[in-house]
């Protein structure tokens, strides 16, 4: 899929079919998501793969919008390491654009996906950490559901040259 096409009709997909996603495209949607640049290249990020029933289940059950994990062959954790880079603003910028490449990958591999925000909701972060036993530097940044879609929605043309600005303000 050639990458224009991609960002213009990657969706945010939250239902699936039963189809299992194989070791080997997560793998590469992992690969994908630590080849984003990051500040320093201190790639501070950690991931997470929950690929079980139980564990799908018990991972969603702290998180209170990631009904759609559930129903998901896989959910991937983005962490970030303040061992790494002490800097969360660049933690959160550096992991986001891990997400991003992520997301990508898998609509390039015919894959649906939907980024989860757990970062900055100190609630929902201190779920997340207390059920993973999370050590202190590690931040849960976002959770991403993973799966063969079972809807398919229209491409949206969010162009807006209302909000372009040249050289000010």
């Amino acid at each position: 899929m050639e990458v224009i096409a991609a960002i213009h009709s990657r969706r945010s997909i939250r239902k699936y079919t039963e189809k299992k996603v194989s070791a080997e495209q997560v793998e590469m949607l992992i690969n994908a998501a630590m080849s984003a640049p990051s500040a320093m290249n201190y790639q501070p990020w950690h991931f997470i793969v929950f690929n079980e029933d139980k564990s799908l289940n018990e991972i969603a059950a702290t998180i209170p919008h990631a009904e759609m994990v559930k129903s998901a062959p896989l959910a991937i954790l983005i962490c970030g390491d303040t061992k790494l880079d002490s800097t969360i603003e660049y933690i959160v910028q550096d992991c986001s654009a891990a997400i991003q490449n992520m997301l990508l990958a898998a609509h390039s591999l015919g894959l649906g996906a939907c980024w989860i925000a757990v970062y900055p909701i100190k609630d929902i972060m201190e779920n997340v950490r207390n059920y993973l036993r999370l050590p202190d530097n590690i931040i849960p940044v976002s959770l991403i559901s993973i799966g063969y879609p079972a809807e398919e929605l229209p491409v949206e043309n969010r162009f807006n040259p209302e909000r372009i600005r040249f050289n000010r303000w």
